[in-house]
């Protein structure tokens, strides 16, 4: 098989596993960083500490000077909060 040829056995399964795998991964307790944050959320690092200053986004903890951390679980919920608040945004012609 050469490198443009994809091998999928069993897709439903693989898929299945991966989301095992990222439920296994992360805990609810669990701190984020603001790198994991980013990926999490798709967010920029600069729109994360945007919407910190600006009260949009939960702030973080701050363990030291340097170092800020958010609880995943508060996250999940801030994200399901903001799930149904959908902007009516109105498209001028």
């Amino acid at each position: 098989m050469n490198k443009s040829e994809l091998n999928i056995s069993h897709p439903i399964q693989d898929v299945k596993n991966a989301n095992e795998n990222i439920r296994l991964a992360l805990r609810p307790g669990q701190l984020l960083r603001i790198d994991e944050l980013s990926k999490l959320t798709t967010l920029s690092k600069s729109c994360i500490n945007l919407w910190v200053t600006q009260g949009k986004l939960i702030p973080p903890i701050t363990l030291s000077p340097t170092v800020k951390v958010w609880v995943l679980q508060d996250v999940i919920d801030w994200v399901d909060s903001h799930k149904n608040n959908k902007s009516n945004v109105e498209i001028q012609s």
